[in-house]
């Protein structure tokens, strides 16, 4: 009997095969199983009885092939539960030709939801299978991708008695509901902070990282959680990926991301690494993957503890995080745009005008030496969000709407896609390789001269080069210019961090005039 089970985001089939001979009553699961497939044992048993059905008193023997690959999760109660009644006569073999099982059963026989449907039903629409049986919760999920036939039984004893009859019933897809990206949250309602806005708008257009160094009460929490709310619709192919992570994840249904909305994930400074990039004894995704085709949030940056800020780098270059374990590597992907916030010093007064820092110069090196050169020099923007004065706070604010903004957005990244057509793996100019915009990227003589002599001074190294050209041309993008001029290598220039150690995450960005 077919089933299917998950490595990473990807399904791959699984022979469930059960045997049931005279001998001492007990069961046997091989194949690799974890415990929670060990367990299913007892589920089955109770589902068997509690339907109607005789569990005989024999030595029943289950293999989950392929045997070397491990096996996890609780989607095999159906299969093996199936598989039983088959072999102790009480259901045709034939009836399971070109069907596939999965499933999690309750002790009374009611099928529960699983994780992975939507890979599972991709997996299953690439190979000769004409119906895919899973529980009824996961049907939506499955039928974006599914050209399958689905049956979604509500029970043990439904789905046997169709299958005695051959008649599958098709399961009823209900439709998602539309999300939108932050409607409830607007960049109009941000008053003052129009540098940080624009570092925003072009940090969204182009798919940039962003560090926002600011006092405490700025306003950098504020800003960083109304940047979904400009970012553009996902793509058919991006919302497929986000749920077949999150679904993988079992936490489709909290996170809400099925009706198209962008991932936000905003993890305390207390996170694990395992927790930040992913990992345990059994694989899971972490926050950077369950971001993926959206925005990870770290506030308090620099409260993170610095082994668990380095686990981002691989990530944050190769868009991607490998879990690698004796028994095999798991791959999840991880393209998002990282916003950090951080104080400039433990205080948060550093740089105050009216000079109430009281930190040393030592206690500040420290603080700002918890994100290390490397770390810091993937973040493409560097932005200062100063306090805005409590006077003004009362006033209206001036700038432009979320939807203005959005608008503006979508504009750039869709020019975006149109030059990067043939690469499948880029979306933006924040993924695509330096050396090839270098070449391809239309960059003015005089802009590509300014670049350069400003490397110079500001010791920038081959990575930080690049991705001030890549900021350079999503502005271009922005403002509609096919061209890199050199006002837009200007601007991006002023997000680089102005101070001769690349670990210091201060820096200061100015609106273009």
């Amino acid at each position: 009997m077919r089933s299917a089970a998950l490595i990473g985001i990807d399904a791959f089939d699984v022979i469930v095969e059960v045997d049931a001979v005279a001998g001492l009553p007990q069961w046997t699961i091989v194949g690799l199983a974890a415990s929670a497939v060990k367990e299913s044992r007892e589920r089955v048993g109770a589902a068997l009885v509690n339907s109607g059905f005789q569990v005989p008193p024999r030595r029943i023997t289950v293999n989950l092939a392929p045997a070397d690959v491990r096996k996890d999760g609780t989607a095999f109660d159906l299969p093996i539960a199936v598989g039983i009644l088959v072999a102790t006569g009480q259901l045709d073999a034939r009836a399971l030709l070109t069907r596939m099982f999965v499933g999690e059963l309750g002790l009374d026989g009611g099928l529960r939801t699983m994780r992975g449907a939507l890979s599972v039903a991709r997996h299953a629409s690439r190979t000769k299978i004409s119906t895919l049986v899973l529980p009824a919760p996961n049907v939506a999920e499955a039928a974006r991708v599914s050209t399958l036939d689905l049956s979604a039984p509500t029970n043990l004893a439904e789905l046997v008695e169709q299958l005695r009859s051959d008649t599958l019933a098709s399961a009823r897809v209900t439709p998602v509901a539309a999300a939108t990206n932050g409607d409830a949250s607007d960049f109009a309602e941000v008053i003052g902070q129009q540098a940080a806005k624009r570092a925003l708008e072009v940090a969204a257009a182009g798919g940039h990282n962003v560090l926002l160094v600011g006092p405490p009460g700025a306003g950098k929490t504020m800003l960083a959680r109304r940047t979904p709310s400009i970012l553009p619709e996902l793509t058919e192919d991006e919302l497929l990926e986000v749920i077949a992570i999150h679904s993988v994840a079992g936490l489709l249904e909290r996170d809400g991301v099925a009706g198209g909305v962008r991932p936000f994930r905003a993890p305390h400074h207390t996170i694990s690494s395992a927790g930040l990039v992913g990992g345990g004894s059994t694989p899971r995704p972490g926050e950077v993957s369950l971001a993926h085709h959206g925005v990870l949030f770290l506030d308090e940056l620099l409260e993170f503890p610095r082994h668990v800020l380095d686990g981002l780098r691989q990530p944050l270059e190769d868009a991607k995080v490998v879990i690698a374990r004796a028994s095999q590597a798991v791959s999840y992907p991880a393209r998002f745009t990282l916003i950090g916030a951080t104080n400039p010093c433990p205080c948060g007064r550093a740089g105050d005008p009216t000079g109430s820092c009281n930190c040393s110069s030592s206690d500040v090196d420290r603080y700002v030496a918890r994100i290390s050169g490397p770390l810091a020099d993937r973040i493409d923007m560097h932005v200062t969000v100063g306090a805005v004065a409590l006077r003004d706070l009362s006033g209206k604010s001036t700038g432009d709407s979320s939807r203005t903004i959005r608008q503006r957005v979508e504009h750039a990244r869709s020019v975006q896609r149109r030059r990067f057509a043939k690469m499948k793996t880029v979306a933006c100019n924040a993924f695509v390789s330096g050396r090839w915009l270098d070449s391809h990227g239309r960059v003015h003589h005089e802009a590509r001269e300014l670049l350069q002599t400003a490397a110079e001074r500001l010791s920038l190294s081959a990575r930080g080069y690049h991705r001030v050209l890549k900021v350079a041309r999503t502005i271009a993008d922005l403002e509609r210019s096919d061209e890199v001029a050199p006002p837009h290598v200007a601007e991006a220039l002023r997000y680089r961090p102005l101070v001769k150690s690349q670990t210091a995450p201060a820096a200061s960005a100015s609106a273009p005039s």
